[in-house]
């Protein structure tokens, strides 16, 4: 199946790439450079200025009220969101719909080429690029296993430039099939929804599609690649088959026009085996890591928030910055409680009337208030 993209890469990208991927051995890289390039520039424009603005207009009393590093973390899931929507279209149409691939042997799998397997490369290496600048330029925020996984990823994906693997480009990116429910989980965190219904269902529907197509579906598909690749890196062209990949069926010529003598340098296996190992090992840990975050806003709960009650002990938490008034006090108010601000004894039990005596208190008709380390208690007992 040739590629769908409805633009053909300028010739002047081209031009620049050729050398390029001429020195590191991926020669398709240059038919894809302009959709690789598309798919990074879009996700920085998402990042950066689509959702500011658009998180901005629909939840005014939440999204400027967050710290710095928390509306960072906010825009990196909506680029996730995006680009999972996108490229799990994408990847299942093409697997619908690209009849050769049902034909392929293991040889067509390992060293064969199509342009819509090419086109999935690209938008994916695309986004793997900017999620490694991204990762790489705030370790503090995500963390040395965020960039490792980005690493590991853009080095797997870009290897279906030399062609290698092209088959399993759309098969691994399913991966992404559980991310809208991981970044609809971390959303609901941030809208003051934890432990909500919608939370709980959509809990369930993150550990079910994480379990199925990471786990199962991703295991299964490592273990077939492994396969495909310990059958390439033993290839002996004197017992080879006089028929599969070598002389394809009429329509599918051009998929090994890319594969040249069919060589498996044993570093390439190994590189893109152990990236592989790192992407699962990293499925299995984050999987027991959203068990037990699961747990933690379902699990815990009456038992433990009564204990908490009569032990009579003061929770505390401090703030600083420019906090949105309403956020606060809703904060304040949750738990309908006492509460001591900065060090004036505000009482509310629960009532409408009560809580606008509070804010009135409180705020003095602002609608923001510049907290410099206050502290915020509520006293339980």
């Amino acid at each position: 199946m040739h590629d769908p993209f409805p633009f053909p890469p300028p010739s002047l990208l081209t031009h620049l790439t050729t050398p390029l991927a001429n020195a590191l051995s991926l020669p398709t890289l240059s038919l894809h450079i302009h959709e690789l390039l598309l798919a990074t520039l879009v996700y920085h424009l998402i990042c950066r200025y689509i959702s500011p603005y658009v998180s901005s207009k629909l939840f005014p009393r939440i999204y400027p009220a967050l710290s710095a590093r928390t509306r960072l973390n906010w825009d990196v899931h909506v680029v996730s969101l995006s680009q999972s929507l996108l490229i799990n279209t994408l990847a299942l149409w093409v697997m619908w719909m690209d009849e050769e691939r049902g034909r392929m042997g293991w040889e067509e799998r390992v060293w064969g080429y199509t342009g819509a397997d090419g086109m999935i490369q690209g938008f994916a290496a695309g986004y793997f690029l900017w999620d490694l600048i991204v990762c790489a330029g705030n370790v503090g925020v995500f963390g040395w296993g965020l960039l490792a996984h980005a690493v590991a990823a853009l080095v797997v994906f870009s290897l279906g430039f030399r062609p290698f693997v092209n088959f399993y480009g759309p098969t691994f990116i399913l991966y992404e099939l559980s991310s809208p429910f991981l970044n609809f989980h971390w959303f609901f965190d941030k809208l003051h929804m934890t432990g909500s219904r919608p939370q709980w269902y959509n809990g369930m529907f993150l550990l079910s599609s994480f379990f199925c197509c990471r786990l199962l579906w991703g295991t299964y598909q490592s273990i077939r690649v492994s396969q495909d690749v310990w059958a390439a890196l033993h290839y002996d062209p004197l017992t080879r088959s006089s028929k599969a990949v070598f002389e394809p069926e009429a329509g599918s010529a051009d998929i090994m026009r890319f594969a040249g003598d069919y060589p498996m340098p044993a570093w390439l296996a190994i590189v893109y085996l152990s990236s592989n190992v790192v992407l699962n090992t990293l499925n299995f840990y984050w999987f027991g890591k959203m068990i037990e975050t699961i747990k933690k806003r379902f699990v815990e709960s009456k038992e433990q928030k009564g204990a908490r009650k009569r032990e009579g002990k003061e929770e505390g938490v401090m703030v600083e910055g420019l906090m949105d008034s309403s956020t606060l006090i809703t904060e304040i108010a949750e738990d309908e409680e006492d509460v001591q601000f900065g060090g004036e004894d505000i009482m509310y039990d629960g009532d409408v009337e009560d809580k606008l005596t509070m804010e009135s208190s409180i705020l003095d008709g602002k609608s923001t208030i510049h907290v410099e380390k206050t502290e915020v208690r509520r006293r339980k007992g």
